[in-house]
């Protein structure tokens, strides 16, 4: 079971990480630009042997809703993951579907 540990640096940045024998990952969040940072490290008995950064940004899901809406595109669904199971405030991710409007 892998090791985690999340610490608050300011009301705008946390940061987490996560250990196991074969990995390390190190994120870095900022809630304000809605930025996050990754670094990921690949371990063979304690060395590392590959890592890598990469960079992302948050999209809430109604900012989405507002894009979709600007390009002309109306929601069909979302999902709170691949397996469509229901979207809540809980949910990890989200998976929408919006389609191009039937214009006669």
């Amino acid at each position: 079971m892998p090791a985690t540990a999340t610490a608050t640096a300011t009301a705008t940045a946390t940061a987490t990480a996560t250990a196991t024998a074969t990995e390390l990952i190190f994120n870095s969040y900022n809630l304000v630009t809605q930025r996050l940072l990754c670094h990921h490290y690949a371990l063979e008995n304690g060395v590392v042997v590959s890592s890598g950064t990469s960079h992302h940004r948050y999209v809430w899901p109604s900012e989405m809703d507002v894009m979709a809406k600007l390009a002309g595109l109306d929601l069909v669904n979302r999902y709170g993951g691949w397996d469509q199971a229901e979207f809540t405030g809980e949910s990890y991710s989200s998976i929408s579907i919006w389609q191009k409007p039937n214009r006669s």
